[in-house]
């Protein structure tokens, strides 16, 4: 009996105690109407750290403030569009190939919070895994039919403005549009990249719909804890996640830090790419600007003059790119 007093005693004192760090939790990280974590908002992902770890840095996973802030000062001026000299090139550009100037741009002028080298953290190497053998045939195969470029089946889905790899899924900084709305429902799940203007409307269930594929697979999702766990599978085509296969099955994992900011992270696994599993995480601020309308357009206008513009370098005796045959 007196142990039994003992404990319910114990046990109310672990109430008081608990209670108050329970109502500062659900203060700090609000739920929805339906009892689910509410990450709704418009959020922006863009950053200058790279998605893999540079070769100058292989030693090295994370830098301290003052390697951080020369860091940055070094990639913004090297990335600057308006500092690169058309005759000679930069910034991955060939010489008279500029795209848009600096104006355009919107990559993130500083690293991640933590100073890592990179957005990948598993490989520890924080570089993305070498392709295996399938998945070098494939690269292959898909580099004969673009440089041959007989046909629009032949250009990228970026080309046609179908898909990008910024946009995903899964998510990765790129130069611009790096902003994303998050809607939620009792169902469903929204996230409407600004880049290609897609949304992927994503079910709220745990078995995968295996009717005709989807260009971005088929997402469901689940809760854990505060976690939002996305899964995804039965990719349409041939040509995702930076040269993954349509057997290409992706989680990503989104869970809120602060009032202001949230943590995404994904994996993706796919043996017909690579032999081993690869992860990636950044975080993703609250912003106030509202997601513009990318309205991409050009590669399916674009088309005939792309298109024609190869048959011209060919029947000049040169590469369909313009470069000389060797």
């Amino acid at each position: 009996m007196k142990n039994r007093v003992l404990t319910a005693l114990s046990l109310a004192i672990g109430s008081l105690l608990i209670a108050p760090a329970l109502i500062a939790q659900s203060a700090d990280f609000p739920v929805t109407e339906h009892g689910v974590p509410d990450l709704q908002g418009t959020y922006t992902y863009r950053t200058l750290t790279p998605l893999n770890r540079p070769r100058e840095l292989a030693d090295k996973a994370t830098l301290t403030a003052e390697e951080a802030i020369e860091w940055q000062a070094f990639e913004n001026r090297r990335q600057n569009r308006d500092l690169i000299i058309d005759s000679v090139g930069g910034a991955s550009y060939p010489p008279g190939v500029i795209s848009y100037n600096e104006f355009w741009y919107e990559r993130g002028i500083e690293t991640i919070a933590d100073r890592r080298t990179s957005l990948i953290y598993n490989p520890p190497d924080g570089r993305m895994p070498a392709a295996n053998e399938a998945g070098r045939q494939r690269s292959a195969i898909r580099g004969e039919n673009r440089s041959l470029s007989m046909g629009p089946e032949a250009r990228s889905l970026a080309d046609r403005c179908l898909m990008s790899g910024g946009a995903g899924p899964p998510l990765v900084p790129g130069a611009y549009n790096n902003n994303v709305q998050i809607v939620q429902t009792k169902d469903h799940i929204m996230i409407l990249s600004e880049m290609i203007h897609r949304a992927r409307i994503i079910r709220m269930d745990s078995e995968h719909d295996t009717r005709p594929f989807k260009w971005d697979g088929d997402a469901v999702a689940h809760f854990e804890g505060d976690t939002l766990v996305i899964n995804t599978q039965h990719f349409y085509y041939h040509d995702n996640g930076r040269g993954s296969s349509a057997k290409m099955q992706l989680e990503e994992r989104i869970r809120r830090v602060n009032a202001d900011t949230l943590e995404y992270d994904f994996t993706i696994e796919d043996p017909l790419s690579w032999d081993t599993s690869w992860s990636a995480k950044f975080p993703m601020r609250r912003i106030e600007d509202p997601i513009y309308e990318y309205a991409c357009h050009e590669g399916n206008h674009g088309l005939p003059g792309i298109l024609a513009g190869w048959r011209r370098y060919e029947s000049m005796g040169m590469n369909g790119d313009g470069t000389p045959k060797e």
